[in-house]
């Protein structure tokens, strides 16, 4: 359980530091700064809440969750999601109203406070990198953001101390909220997907059929159907026409689905002479009664 002790160290350096850094945003008067408070608290959140949901997504299924808790994982990722989008949203609109009127920024304070961010964050990183879980990965990839977004104020700080290109300090601070928004987005997209139980994106039906359809003694299958529970673990149903042994045949079709990614199917066995209920011709087939209709689609 190495990493989850290491998660939670990093969940704690990464909470109390963004809560400094909104105290030395506000000290120094840097937008920048506060943009990256922002994404870290959003960072330090996704943490704490994929160590929660994490715990709870490895629950056992039971009567009220029967197919077990790993949608709860994407919950916290729906949440995460929302408050890195309004956060971003609130430090475009402070940098905007910047750029039209300026105020002093402490360039020496904002370049004491953008190295220690970029230690801390260089520190946090390293002790979440390493193999782990798609969920450790997300964060890894998190922690190397944030030392990214810190070495980019650091530069900007420098710069300004220099220059005094006071504009800079706005500039960087829509574009990293624009970063950290766009990746909120897709976050989204990825997770409504799985809501609306969209065919996942490392699934490919017609590859599926198929190779379905070439086992000996299946002579069709329709209604397949693939979804996923959290974006990593798909399941199916389907149905499957055969006058064969059954068994032989579920076997081989779940040893070809694992192949494809599906870890849990359900297989329905009928007989060729069998009418399925659900056979209608509108359902995604490759069966004979999609066969029988193609005559009449030709003019």
């Amino acid at each position: 359980m190495r990493t989850d002790k290491n998660i939670t160290i990093a969940f704690f350096l990464n909470f109390l530091f963004s809560i400094f850094e909104f105290i030395g945003g506000a000290i120094t008067g840097s937008i920048a700064i506060i943009s990256d408070a922002i994404h870290d608290i959003g960072d330090a959140l996704s943490i704490g809440m994929s160590l929660v949901f994490e715990k709870i997504s490895h629950k056992k299924p039971n009567n009220k969750f029967t197919y077990g808790y790993y949608r709860f994982s994407v919950l916290g990722s729906v949440i995460q999601s929302v408050v890195l989008l309004s956060g971003s949203v609130i430090v475009v609109y402070n940098a905007v109203t910047r750029l039209i009127n300026p105020k002093p920024i402490n360039y020496s304070g904002m370049i004491i406070i953008a190295i220690i961010g970029f230690l801390v964050n260089f520190i946090a990183a390293y002790f979440t990198s390493g193999e782990g879980s798609l969920n450790q990965k997300s964060i890894n990839l998190h922690m190397l953001e944030d030392v990214l977004g810190w070495a980019i104020v650091l530069i900007g700080a420098i710069v300004m101390r220099f220059t005094n290109f006071w504009f800079l300090d706005p500039i960087l601070s829509i574009l990293l909220a624009v970063f950290i928004g766009v990746n909120a987005l897709k976050n989204l997209k990825a997770v409504v997907d799985i809501f609306l139980e969209k065919t996942p994106n490392n699934v490919d039906l017609d590859e599926i059929y198929e190779h379905l359809t070439s086992i000996e003694g299946v002579e069709s299958v329709h209604h397949l159907h693939v979804w996923s529970m959290d974006g990593y673990q798909n399941s199916a149903t389907l149905h499957v026409v055969s006058d064969n042994d059954f068994s032989v045949i579920k076997n081989k079709i779940k040893e070809e689905l694992s192949e494809h990614g599906i870890v849990h199917c359900t297989v329905e066995c009928e007989r060729t002479d069998e009418i399925c209920n659900e056979e209608n011709c509108k359902s995604v087939s490759h069966s004979h009664c999609s066969h029988h209709h193609h005559h009449h689609h030709h003019h």
